[in-house]
């Protein structure tokens, strides 16, 4: 992995960032510890000063990242995707929770990089009722915090900026204090008071459907592929203030707003499936079926996320097994697996070149004819089973990742834990190949 990361600060930070980084991802089939990252006693002394470093910080390092970020969103429609993992969780009120936000290439998918990260700790059940505190001591604040550091991808050149969440983001204060640079796709969990006295949810009752369009659902435990056909509907609503025990702070709020419904139902759905339903509210004008496919396509590419989720944990970089009782620390190490979580995720992004991502991104420059070695010893016969990519690019070795975790050509495109396993492999020879030309 490149050495020129440039999240950690000052040269010397980014020296040792950069170093933990790499090592992640050697030791990270068993799972994340500074004793297997490190290696060797004194890599695991050099790590352990860097994450009690009271100078390294999660919030550097994020902010790090959102400036490398807006590198590359000038002209794009960005989707700022955020939601919420647990990391440490004892099953009943306390907890260590990670919130992320990353950027996505609205019209390819691609993955562009982190916009921020913060972390929620919870010691017990709240004493005080949520109802009944102010809003910016919530917990669900830290959504519209996300939303505020996502507003920053406007100023660096996004063409439009639009904020994507699951349920837990549908808060009425979302809404009503948005930056007016973003938009917002929410799906909804509160079947909400309209202005005109009837429900979100009983709206699109006796509304003629826009049309129907295939959604391709893939398989997940207990859940057969399939394609399932969704009736779409979509209208202007206007939605109620709601009423709260802070009535001065509830006031501020403005007492209507104005949105747009859109709800996605599964028609003919296999018997004993559930059927898909998804219900979202956007701030985008939706009034045609090519505008709600459009909007429907958005949400889906929300499932980037909980892919970089599933690489931090127990199939990738197994975060929760991490044992660290300094929660700075620990938060540090967190985030510095975030980052390289991305790379990898980025990776299985630019497997078809579309981001055309410059090989640099994740590896030395100097590391090419390596890598075009090690390529040669894994292509076959048939046009199918050459790598298609240039040498210079990200999707080259994304292409040999694949490769050498078990992809075989066929059968589909490689996922994030096939090129992650495929990566660690990658990794240890080019150990091999740098320690070869020392000598």
């Amino acid at each position: 992995m490149t050495s020129e990361l440039g999240y950690f600060g000052d040269r010397r930070r980014e020296k040792c960032g950069s170093f933990l980084l790499e090592r992640l991802v050697k030791a990270s089939q068993s799972g994340v510890k500074v004793r297997k990252a490190g290696g060797t006693r004194s890599n695991e002394k050099r790590i352990a000063r860097f994450l009690h470093n009271l100078s390294v910080t999660p919030e550097e390092m994020t902010e790090s990242a959102l400036a490398r970020t807006g590198t590359l969103v000038a002209g794009r429609h960005v989707l700022a995707i955020q939601d919420t993992t647990s990391l440490r969780d004892d099953g009943k009120a306390s907890g260590h929770y990670l919130h992320a936000t990353i950027a996505v290439d609205a019209e390819n998918g691609a993955l562009l990089g982190l916009v921020g990260a913060s972390f929620l700790l919870r010691r017990g059940k709240q004493k005080v009722h949520c109802n009944k505190r102010a809003f910016a001591t919530k917990e669900s604040a830290r959504w519209l915090e996300a939303t505020r550091e996502a507003a920053k991808l406007a100023a660096a050149g996004a063409r439009c900026v639009t904020v994507v969440a699951d349920r837990e983001c549908d808060i009425y204060d979302e809404f009503a204090l948005r930056p007016p640079e973003t938009e917002l796709l929410i799906r909804c969990t509160h079947n909400r008071l309209l202005a005109d006295g009837t429900k979100l949810f009983d709206c699109t009752q006796g509304l003629a459907e826009l049309g129907h369009v295939s959604v391709h659902v893939p398989a997940a435990p207990g859940r057969a592929e399939r394609d399932a056909t969704v009736v779409l509907h979509a209208r202007e609503v206007v939605l109620h203030r709601p009423k709260r025990n802070r009535a001065a702070e509830t006031a501020k709020l403005p007492a209507a707003l104005t949105l747009t419904y859109v709800e996605a139902l599964e028609i003919d759905a296999p018997p004993h499936v559930r059927p898909l339903h998804w219900r979202l509210l956007t701030t985008h004008r939706v009034t045609t079926l090519d505008e709600a496919r459009w909007i429907i396509g958005l949400y889906r590419l929300r499932w980037t996320v909980e892919q970089l989720f599933r690489v931090m944990k127990t199939q990738g970089f197994d975060i929760e097994a991490l044992e660290m009782d300094a929660a700075t620390a620990f938060e540090n190490m967190v985030t510095a697996t975030l980052i390289a979580a991305v790379v990898v995720l980025q990776m299985v992004q630019d497997r078809d070149g579309t981001a055309k991502r410059p090989l640099e991104d994740a590896f030395e420059a100097e590391d090419q004819p390596a890598l075009q070695a090690i390529c040669a010893t894994l292509e076959g016969k048939t046009e199918k089973q050459k790598n298609p990519h240039p040498p210079d690019t990200l999707a080259y070795a994304a292409w040999i990742c694949a490769r050498l975790g078990g992809w075989n050509c066929y059968y589909g495109k490689p996922g994030p834990i096939v090129i992650f396993n495929g990566l660690v492999r990658l990794t240890a020879m080019l150990d091999g190949y740098r320690i070869a030309r020392l000598q």
